[in-house]
Parts: C-alpha cells; structure tokens; sequence
C-alpha cells in the first residue's frame, strides 16, 4: 500500500494527462467484462492452443497484466472482495452464505462509487455472486442504477439438459449441445450478449456516463455450450496437463478433491476413488477439449460487445476492464476446479483498454477499433501486444485503478482494521504502471490470496467448506519468484487466525518450478525462523509477517544454491 517516489511521480504525470484527456472527451464510461472460472488459457497470454481473437484483439490495444491473482478461488468470496476491494478477511466471506454489509461492513463497491458520482451503472449476467452473497439482490439498489438482469434459461444450467449416448438427457459435465434444442433455443451468455448490445445501444446519445458491467457464465461448469465450438479443438490434437500427478510432498490439507466435478453424472460413471482417483485419460482430454471450447464461445461474445462499441460510435470514450473471478485447474497437480491457492487457480487475465492512453483515439473514417472476429473463418489471426506488465497485481487492485483510470479520486488505503469505514481500498492504485514501460522486476510486489479448510486431510467439503466448518485456513503469498503458503489454525467464530498453529507449509521456486509441483518447505527450518522472528510485535500483520518469513526462508536457499 506504500509508492515509491518514482511511482509517485508518474501517478502525478499520469493524473495530469488522465485529467487533461477528460477534459477533451467529459466523463469517460465503462465497460466491465467478467468472465467465469476463466484462467489465462487465452492467446494474448502465450496460450498456443486456445484461441481467442476477440480478446487477443481487445489486448492488442490495451495494456494487459501478465500476473494478476484472485484473493479466493472460488466464485462469491472472490468476485464480494475485487467489487469491494477489501480481502476475504475483511468481507468475512469464505463461502456463499453470508452478505457482507451485514455480515463484515457497510463496504461501498466499484460500481456503488461510479453511481455516486453520477454515472448510470448497470449490470447484466453473473456480476456479483446471485444469492445471500449479494442480498438476493446482485447488491441493488446500493450498487446499480436500475436492476439487474439475468438470463432467463440460466434456470435450466444445472438440469438435465446433455443428450448422452443413451439418448436420454443427463446431467453432466461435458455437455455440448445443439441450441435450438435447448429451452427458448437460446443458452444464458447468449441472452446476457443480447441483452448488453441492447443496453449499449440505448447509451448512443445520452449525455451522462454510464458504467455497465457484463458477467458471462462461461467456461464456468457444466461445459454447456453451442456444440460446433468442439470443432475448434479435434480430441486427437489435445494434451494432458504437464504436471498432472499429485506431487509428492503436497500436504494433504492443500488438495482439494473436485467435488462438484464429482457429482456430475458423466464423471460418476468413471468410479474414480474419493479423494485421490484419477480420472482416465480419455476424458481428462475431453474436458481440456471442452473447456476451451467454452473460452472460445465466452470469446466470440466478448468480440459482438466490442464491435457493438464500435457501432453506437463510444469506442472513444469507453474504458474496457476484461477479468475473470478466479482461475481452474485442468489436471495440474490431479486436481479439477478451482478451490486451491496454486497459480492455475488464482491467476486471471486482467486488461486495460483506455482510450488515448492504451490506445490513440481513431479518427472519423478510420477503421473499427474492435470489428468482430468469426472464430470460425478460415484466415489466421494474429495481434500483437506491446503493453504488458509482468509484475504481480491483485484483483484488490481494480477498483482504485479503474476508478483513476476513469478520471475519478481513488479511494484512499483502508486502515489496518476498516470496518466501519464504508470506502477504501486494500489494494493498490495500478495507474503508474499505464505511464512508463516495464523496465525490470519488483520483488516487493506480491499478491495474498487464501482457502479456507474443514480439516488436515481431504474431505467431502473440503472443496467450499461451510463457514462454522472452518479450521484451517491456507494462506499464500506469490511474488515473482517464489509461492509461500501456511495453512494455519481458524476460529470460525471469531474470524481469527492462530499464527502459532501451523498445520502445514508449502514453498515453491518459481524460475526452477513454474508449475509448482516440487514443494521445498521445511518444518524445521519454519521452526527455528519462527523462533528467531517471535519478538515480532503482535500488531504486525500476517502479511508483512509471511513476507519477512519469504525474506528469512529464501534467502538461505539462494546462498545455498550459489554454493560450488
């Protein structure tokens, strides 16, 4: 939460230009684009396989943030805690039944801050988590201008609706269909496109800004998408993951068993073994094949809502913030979902598109900034992005960042202990990273994100445990080179954290390990630092701690590894 004085600098020179752009275009709007359960499988982000040319576009003209990580990877704890910019200790959320301003604090939220300095919010599909997360309500009235919509057939997602080989329909995991036999014909991001073009095209002549979020469903389970989408990805073209054994010494606490995978009708015909059976090679590959597939359909709704910018002529003076809630394992580690604190889990695409800053304004007669790109047509596409930034970031980051980037006051940094304060940020202000380009790696930068456990050992709810079920919570600090997770001792009733009961450690060497699969944690070499560091005073929060340990534990293994 503290700036350097080079990065203070350019907040200064960028607040300057960011005013000096407002000046010349008034409030500019905002297109808030969620995605589900999407990890950085996209081609802007190195992915070979998958392909995602509206984005990949999108990111052609945006500034896009190479390590972004999720607070909590699971869907309302995470998306309550990026809309809130507080961390899931803060909202008191871990799971799905709980309302924050109830709960934790009255916290105001990004776009509760953007209605109240007069712009018209609006929200269409998965935002906020549906149900006692946001009220009933995705938060309204304190967050939207008018309320939200929800695509009608999302009622039918979790139904019988996969036509499997008996010819009868089923509820299953890998569930590609024909549209037109579907419910209204129709699928939810289908209904969610629709009904957000329309809501862009009444924003043509209207003078007040507007900042309208659009939360698509997809690649989020059960893979229920248009079937031609399989065509993108022959099965005999798709690969396993590159680590998919469990890794050795992975405490049994940080594996999580998959289990809405489980209950899928498809998956429970393979009788894999709870909590460890693998799933057999054939179908991992089928639900590698199914979740991109899935991106590729999210993909190509993302590219009608930008083209549609396009078209009421608003490209200009609209921000565009693309993300997702969390990551998903597919097969790393042999796990499935999301629901732990390894990168595939946590990290998520995060991009920028700013007119006149990512991007110079077009000119009238110059071509779309953002025409549709059909998936499907026989051409190559490729987009180059020359703006990326590889320092870690957090999704606690977002609000003040877009609240700046739009030519609003950020929120100011949340006291140690926030909450009755209703508007702050327990992130930073990203806005230095949109002036200068990145010349080298911060060391300092992390991110904090956490899981919480019902116990040691995998569990049926181990996966989403229950708040009152809690006892053990994971929490993990990613820098650039290293992943340091503890999962220590829980008081559900009192929300607090033993520091002292360490359940079990995990440490990671990123340039040697990217897929965090060799666990170089030492509970002796925890011990005799824990003791060296006990005079620490108790107002010394966790995450300054964990850092200070990180500091403590690697610097041995550096001077180690310079050792003949």
């Amino acid at each position: 939460m503290f700036f350097s004085v080079p990065k203070l600098l350019c907040l200064l020179i960028l607040h300057i230009s960011t005013l000096d752009v407002a000046a010349r275009r008034d409030k500019i709007n905002v297109l808030f684009i969620m995605a589900d359960d999407l990890r950085p499988s996209l081609g802007c982000y190195g992915d070979s396989v998958v392909k995602s040319p509206n984005i990949d576009q999108l990111a052609s003209r945006s500034q896009v943030f190479f390590n972004a990580y999720a607070q909590q990877a699971v869907c309302g704890p995470s998306r309550t805690s990026m809309l809130t910019s507080r961390r899931p200790d803060t909202t008191r959320l871990y799971d799905f039944n709980s309302y924050w301003r109830v709960h934790a604090g009255n916290y105001s939220t990004l776009p509760q801050y953007f209605k109240s300095q007069g712009y018209t919010t609006m929200s269409v599909g998965k935002v906020f988590h549906p149900g006692i997360a946001s009220n009933h309500t995705d938060d309204y009235p304190y967050s939207w201008s008018t309320p939200p919509y929800h695509p009608p057939s999302f009622k039918h997602e979790n139904e019988k609706m996969c036509k499997g080989t008996d010819g009868e329909r089923h509820a299953n995991l890998l569930c590609a269909v024909n549209v037109t036999d579907q419910p209204g014909g129709t699928l939810p991001d289908l209904e969610s496109t629709e009904e957000a073009v329309r809501l862009l095209r009444t924003r043509r002549n209207h003078a007040s800004p507007f900042f309208l979020a659009v939360g698509f469903h997809k690649p989020h389970i059960p893979f229920r998408i248009p079937e031609k989408y399989l065509s993108l990805y022959p099965i005999d073209q798709m690969t396993l993951a590159p680590d998919p054994n469990i890794p050795k010494r992975l405490p049994p606490v940080a594996y999580n068993p998959w289990m809405d995978v489980r209950k899928r009708e498809d998956v429970q015909k393979l009788n894999s073994s709870f909590p460890y059976g693998p799933i057999p090679k054939d179908f991992q590959l089928r639900i590698r094949q199914h979740y991109f597939a899935a991106v590729s359909y999210m993909d190509a709704q993302v590219g009608k809502l930008l083209s549609t910018l396009d078209e009421v002529g608003l490209a200009d003076n609209t921000m565009v913030v693309f993300s997702s809630d969390h990551g998903w394992s597919l097969g790393e580690h042999g796990e499935w979902a999301k629901f732990s604190n390894f990168d595939v889990a946590t990290r998520v695409p995060l991009i920028f598109y700013v007119p006149g800053v990512t991007a110079a304004p077009g000119w009238p007669g110059e071509d779309a900034a953002f025409p549709f790109v059909d998936v499907f047509s026989q051409s190559e596409h490729s987009f180059k992005t020359d703006r990326v930034i590889r320092n870690v970031v957090e999704l606690v980051d977002v609000l003040p960042t877009v609240s700046y980037m739009a030519g609003l006051r950020a929120p100011a940094p949340c006291p140690d202990i926030s909450f009755k304060e209703e508007l702050c940020t327990e992130g930073d202000n990203l806005a230095y990273t949109f002036q200068r380009r990145e010349k080298r790696k911060q060391e300092e930068d992390i991110s904090f994100s956490q899981y919480p456990r019902p116990a040691d050992t995998p569990q049926v709810n181990s996966d989403l445990p229950h708040l009152k079920d809690i006892t053990v919570m994971g929490y993990s600090l990613r820098s650039w080179d290293y992943r340091y997770t503890l999962w220590l001792g829980f008081d559900p009733n009192t929300y607090q954290v033993n520091v002292s009961d360490v359940h079990a450690g995990e440490l990671y060497m990123m340039e040697d390990d990217p897929g965090q699969d060799n666990n170089l944690y030492d509970a002796s070499d925890y011990s005799l630092m824990a003791k060296k560091m006990a005079a620490l005073h108790h107002s010394v929060s966790l995450q300054k701690s964990m850092r200070l340990q990180l500091l403590y534990l690697t610097a041995g293994m550096k001077a180690s590894r310079r050792e003949p």
